[in-house]
């Protein structure tokens, strides 16, 4: 191996370590309260500015976590759409929606700490916006949502509003409290990552076929 092979290794090995030490700790601390030098510490570097050195901004390290597990969610998802065709329920396009995240969450093991960082990044605004953006990326989350738009009920446009908002809320904590307490060794309603999923595509299809009530 190369001299420059070996040294573009060791730069991927830092920045791995980096980004888990990252993950970790704005998932159990919150992002802003962690500071670049804590990170750098809980990574083994001895250099207290390696994150700025590989990552740059705060922000642009949280991007790069995200992006870490795109790729198998992304592809999870594709594989999903790609199963149900032009299905006309609503059950099925909320299953891709939900279960993506879920079976990648199932396959790191445990303990996890990305569906606490996303309810981290999800409360912040201007990270907030990283994350829609990384989602607007995807192509099949893209046709997820226009397959879903198909054969959704027609509502007024504030009910689909408001109900949108709902659904991202009960996603992102519903994991995120299932990850914390499995983190902590807690009981939990469901005994599995499958099972949780089940449970919460059963209260969206119910939030989003639910009758809308006018005073």
């Amino acid at each position: 191996m190369t001299r420059k092979a070996i040294r573009a290794e060791r730069v991927d090995a830092t920045r791995d370590q980096i980004l888990t030490a990252a993950e970790r700790l704005f998932a159990e601390h919150g992002v802003f309260a962690v500071s670049n030098r804590q990170v750098s510490e809980a990574a083994g570097q001895g250099n207290t500015a390696a994150v700025g050195y590989h990552f740059g901004t705060k922000a642009h390290l949280v991007r790069a976590i995200v992006r870490r597990h795109a790729e198998a969610i992304e592809q999870t998802r594709a594989e999903m759409v790609a199963a149900i065709g032009d299905s006309g329920d609503v059950r099925d396009w909320v299953a891709c929606m939900v279960r993506p995240m879920t079976e990648h969450l199932a396959a790191l093991g445990s303990p996890t700490w990305y569906a606490r960082f996303t309810a981290q990044v999800v409360t912040d605004p201007a990270l907030c916006a990283i994350m829609t953006e990384e989602n607007r990326a995807s192509p099949a989350l893209r046709r997820n949502i226009e397959g879903f738009n198909r054969c959704l009920p027609e509502l007024p446009a504030d009910v689909r509003i408001e109900r949108g908002e709902m659904v991202r809320q009960l996603v992102v904590h519903t994991c995120a409290d299932r990850e914390r307490a499995l983190a902590e060794g807690a009981t939990t309603p469901r005994s599995s990552w499958h099972d949780a999923a089940t449970g919460l595509i059963d209260a969206l299809v119910g939030l989003w076929l639910a009758p809308v009530t006018r005073d």
